[in-house]
């Protein structure tokens, strides 16, 4: 994992080393053991983390058919936006898929932030609209590419990820059902 130093400089720019201090003494280590919750629908996530170790899985039920939205890997932050910023019961369901290493901050220290880092609001601002346009690529890439197309991009951006967690999470991932999933994977071993 990178030094937090570095990859709070990556999420949220430039910081002097005792803002960054700062910042890291609202944090807390924190570890999940596989399968077990960091939030659940309909119950309240009052914290924000950083993944150190490990892969989380952000789902949600619809009509009774459990659709993954992400796989959280090390170096990201995670969270239920509804509930940690709102203060609304979670909509999604966040599940260790292995045991998890985690940096958190829990929402009470959160709020403090701003007393103690002056321009943490410039900060998040920044930080969430970093968050926004992963997000729109992500909208624009299912709204504009084919299958097939979506398959290739994230088996690029996460190759790993086909050999750790069960492929029917990719496969809902990329808004395709496990049948559709199965014959371009098939497809691309036999054209390797």
């Amino acid at each position: 994992m990178k030094e937090f130093k570095e990859h709070i400089k990556e999420n949220f720019g430039a910081l002097t080393n005792e803002e960054i201090e700062i910042l890291q003494s609202f944090f807390y280590e924190e570890e999940l053991t596989k399968n077990e919750f960091f939030a659940q629908t309909d119950k309240y996530c009052n914290k924000l983390s950083l993944v150190k170790s490990g892969l989380l899985r952000i789902y949600r039920l619809s009509d009774g058919k459990e659709i993954t939205q992400w796989i959280s890997t090390p170096n990201y932050f995670v969270t239920e936006i509804s509930s940690f910023f709102f203060d609304q019961p979670s909509r999604l369901s966040i599940q260790a898929l292995t045991n998890v290493e985690l940096l958190t901050i829990d929402k009470q220290s959160y709020s403090e932030l701003n007393k103690k880092l002056p321009k943490w609001k410039e900060i998040e601002t920044q930080f969430i609209a970093k968050c926004f346009a992963v997000l729109e690529d992500r909208v624009f890439s299912h709204l504009s590419m084919s299958a097939e197309e979506r398959y290739n991009v994230y088996f690029e951006q996460n190759r790993e990820l086909f050999n750790l967690v069960p492929l029917q999470y990719i496969a809902s991932i990329l808004g395709m059902s496990a049948e559709t999933f199965s014959r371009i994977r098939k497809r691309k071993a036999e054209n390797s």
